[in-house]
């Protein structure tokens, strides 16, 4: 089943595919009314699954006039690529922020699905049976290595 949050995701990510401009302006208050829910619900979506670690850039007008607007980062060079790998994933990382990063590699066709899903499996807090911190660093350093190792152009 379908959490609400997922639903919102997959709406955002749709229209935003649709968009001509290459960004999206929608107000909060009409997609909190769509999806029958309070604005608040809104901004955990935009906040969780909307950030840059996942390749979004997200704008906030309030106001009567107000909009949100999400602009989708792309990666065009394999530079910005070690760039994104080495700013996302520090010393130390948590699971939700490798999941984002895993994510928006896969969306940009860095990755494949089965390898997003390996990875994902890799890093997951029930397979590092390690206690915080030790575990978000143990998982940067794996995610680190499988990243860099899998978007090697020498191939």
């Amino acid at each position: 089943m379908s959490t609400l949050a997922n639903e919102i995701e997959r709406y955002l990510k749709r229209l935003l595919d649709k968009s001509k401009k290459g960004f999206l302006e929608i107000k909060r208050n009409d997609l909190a009314e769509m999806f029958m829910c309070v604005p608040s619900q809104i901004n955990y979506v935009l906040e969780t699954r909307f950030n840059n670690s996942q390749g979004y850039h997200v704008e906030s007008r309030r106001g009567g006039g107000g909009y949100i607007r999400i602009v989708k980062l792309s990666v065009e060079k394999d530079e910005d690529l070690l760039v994104l790998v080495n700013s996302t994933v520090g010393k130390m990382i948590s699971q939700q922020s490798g999941e984002g990063l895993i994510n928006r590699l896969e969306e940009e066709g860095f990755l494949t699905k089965r390898e997003s899903i390996l990875i994902r499996a890799i890093i997951d807090g029930k397979t590092l049976d390690l206690d915080v911190p030790e575990r978000d660093l143990v998982r940067a350093r794996i995610l680190r290595a499988v990243l860099i190792s899998l978007l090697r152009e020498d191939l």
